[in-house]
């Protein structure tokens, strides 16, 4: 089976082709960073109308790169589904002519996120079901990151413990298998990768913070600022990060933000932030007892945090994966795959759509 996937939940457009035997076979990702770096956070709006713009050539390329085709090109076309592919596309040929293979189903995000950018996916994805006469099937942008080490040439079996962590979502989870899922602790407020994009902002270092500030931080110094380590004084699982971010406001009033005291405290924030997970995770570990962690999520990315994980891991005879880094950020990949896995179970969408900007994991069913 192979699956197109499509990715536009919040500011990165994505797509990808996934293959039950070859694995994954093309992905590319267009990211807006430039777009909002002025406003030092994603405009919805304008993040709608730019993977309006750039999502069907993203298309185009990748079903080329893949060497796929909708059943259209393949000697399976109708008048009607000929016409429906314009010559704008990718240069494809019958199977036998180029080698191309037909699609068998669509993916595409169609919650958490930014309402107006996941309907841009939602409407091309349904749209191309419809005109290719294949199946579609809406994904969880969350599972899509829990799963996506399972791209790696090492995934992870399961049970396994899971830290989700990025710009709009911070949570541990027991996994115990595809959609059976239990959420373990979530932030209360903030998400982690939210807190660092508002104190790169409070210390003019641009959008967006998580890289800013690890870059920032390279040059701090140690025990020049102290921050709290946010609810890991009491029992439980559950994250806040917005005080975190209010230690920082209060720490930077009167003083001069030179150089130096910029890379201080960006040093001490991701410290505090870093330590905070790594707390919250141990703690998870403990109450599953599995013996394997998964991190995904853009802040996956943060290389202090993979080394006090992997240190973690080490420490305690466990296990640590992550996502590649192009895969930590938001990505088509991880949405093909887990079509891929809900559309072998027989899982359907109706001929119509609709996005949940809001959508616990624990919902999904299991497959």
């Amino acid at each position: 089976m192979r699956v197109l996937g499509i990715e536009t939940s919040c500011d990165d457009t994505g797509v990808a082709v996934y293959d039950s035997e070859r694995g994954l076979l093309a992905h590319r990702l267009y990211s807006q960073v430039s777009l909002h770096l002025d406003y030092g956070g994603v405009v919805p709006e304008l993040a709608s109308r730019d993977h309006i713009r750039k999502l069907l050539p993203l298309i185009r390329a990748v079903l080329d790169e893949a060497a796929t085709a909708p059943a259209l090109m393949t000697g399976r076309e109708t008048e009607g589904s000929r016409a429906s592919f314009s010559a704008r596309g990718p240069r494809l040929g019958p199977i036998g002519e180029a080698g191309y293979c037909p699609i068998d189903g669509i993916a595409y995000t169609a919650g958490p996120g930014l309402a107006g950018a996941l309907l841009v996916g939602a409407a091309v994805g349904q749209g191309l079901a419809a005109a290719w006469n294949v199946p579609a099937v809406a994904v969880h942008h969350m599972e899509g990151h829990l799963l996506s080490p399972m791209l790696e040439p090492d995934p992870p079996g399961v049970p396994f413990t899971a830290l989700l962590v990025s710009g709009g979502h911070t949570l541990l989870a027991d996994i115990e298998g595809v959609g059976c899922y239990r959420v373990l602790g979530e932030s209360v407020d903030d998400a982690v990768g939210e807190a660092f994009d508002k104190v790169a902002k409070l210390l003019g270092l641009g959008y967006p913070g998580g890289p800013a500030i690890a870059q920032a931080a390279l040059q701090g110094k140690s025990g020049q600022f102290h921050f709290p380590r946010p609810m890991t004084e009491r029992p439980g699982l559950d994250f806040s990060f917005s005080g975190l971010k209010t230690a920082v406001v209060v720490a930077l009033k009167k003083r001069t933000l030179d150089a130096q005291t910029i890379a201080d405290v960006a040093f001490a924030f991701e410290e505090a932030a870093v330590d905070t997970l790594v707390i919250k995770c141990k703690r998870a570990l403990a109450a599953t007892n599995h013996e394997r962690l998964v991190v995904a999520g853009g802040v996956s990315a943060n290389q202090k945090l993979r080394a006090r994980l992997q240190q973690l891991a080490d420490e305690e005879n466990l296990k640590v994966y992550f996502p590649r880094p192009e895969f930590s950020t938001d990505n088509g990949a991880m949405i093909a795959y887990v079509g891929w896995l809900r559309l072998r179970a027989g899982q359907r969408e109706a001929a119509s759509f609709s996005v949940r900007p809001r959508w616990r994991i624990e919902e999904l069913p299991a497959v």
